[in-house]
């Protein structure tokens, strides 16, 4: 890690001062969200957060050092609810199918569209040193489709002829593209058949019951 990137590091802060940071950051999320990095300043943050300038800078000295802490803080929370186990870590077909079938019945998903997905579109716009963060966020959350597509191999769910990682980019690429389609049309459908579509190429790969072991040895 070079000098830049460690200065960057949160420190060791107190519970006052990381209850602090932390709503300086869902704040700073917000306000990126809704006016876009370029357009959010100090000033903003800082009637927002209820914080001073001299807190703001104490934990976000520059910032480049703020969006790289929002990157982190949305890919933790799209993670956190993807690692969970409401999807039993995406170890079956119907697991996909249960996951697309949350957001297309979520009625604010074409409204809100996919918080991590609205950063990277704001930040490629800029001149900041993050994207290499912010690729690492979006690898993450493929990884989390990746690893439950080889443990269906595993499980003789979906035969050896499947590519975890193509498939994984498959469903990644179907969400965030549908999702937007979705925002522009004001409509879900287009994040609804998205998703069904890509689910069901991952279905071709699937092996019939008889097949299968049942559990992972």
């Amino acid at each position: 890690m070079d000098a830049t990137r460690e200065a960057q590091v949160p420190q060791q802060f107190t519970g006052k001062g990381q209850a602090t940071r932390a709503r300086i950051l869902e704040h700073a999320a917000e306000l990126i969200y809704a006016k876009g990095v370029h357009a959010t300043n100090n000033e903003q943050l800082r009637r927002a957060a209820g914080v001073s300038g001299s807190q703001l800078n104490h934990y976000f000295p520059n910032k480049e050092s703020l969006v790289l802490a929002v990157i982190t803080w949305q890919a933790e929370r799209v993670l956190t609810f993807h690692r969970s186990e409401r999807f039993t870590h995406f170890e079956s077909i119907d697991s996909l199918r249960e996951w697309a079938g949350f957001y297309v019945a979520y009625e604010h998903s074409y409204q809100e569209g996919c918080s991590l997905g609205s950063l990277a579109g704001e930040i490629i716009k800029t001149d900041l040193d993050v994207r290499t963060e912010l690729a690492a966020a979006f690898d993450q959350w493929r990884d989390v489709f990746r690893d439950g597509l080889e443990r269906m191999q595993r499980l003789h769910r979906i035969n050896a002829e499947a590519d975890p990682t193509q498939l994984a980019c498959l469903l990644l690429s179907a969400f965030q593209g549908g999702m937007l389609l979705a925002q522009v049309a004001r409509d879900i459908a287009p994040l609804r058949d998205a998703l069904q579509a890509a689910i069901d190429h991952v279905q071709t790969f699937a092996m019939p019951p008889a097949a299968g072991i049942g559990e992972e040895r």
